[in-house]
C-alpha cells in the first residue's frame, strides 16, 4: 500500500498549488488564497465553497479534464490538473 505524501502540489489553471495530504482541492484552493475558481454561466459572479459539504454546486471545478466534481468533496491528489470549470461542465467539453 502506497501513502501520499504529507505535502505535495497540484496544479490550478496551470499555476502549482500546495496541498497537505487528506485535504479537499477546495480546502488547497482557500489555503493558497483562492476564494472563488468559477463564474456562474448567466451573470458571470465569482463561486467557490458555499456549503462545504456537497450538497450544492457552486464549486465544480474539472479535474484532470472530466468536469463537474465539487471541489469540496475531492481529495487533491499530486500532479492533478485542476482547472476552471468553464460552461455547463457537459462532458463533451472536456476534450
Amino acid at each position: 500500500m502506497t501513502t501520499a505524501p504529507l505535502s505535495f502540489t497540484f496544479t490550478f489553471d496551470g499555476e502549482p498549488v500546495q496541498a497537505q495530504s487528506g485535504q479537499s482541492v477546495a480546502a488547497a484552493l482557500i489555503a493558497s488564497g483562492r476564494r472563488s475558481w468559477r463564474h456562474t454561466r448567466v451573470e458571470g459572479r465569482p463561486r467557490g465553497v458555499f456549503c462545504g459539504i456537497g450538497v450544492c454546486f457552486d464549486c465544480l471545478v474539472t479535474i484532470n479534464g472530466r468536469p463537474n466534481h465539487r471541489a469540496c468533496l475531492v481529495e487533491a491528489r499530486p500532479g492533478d490538473t485542476v482547472t476552471t470549470q468553464e460552461g455547463a461542465g457537459h462532458d463533451d467539453l472536456a476534450c
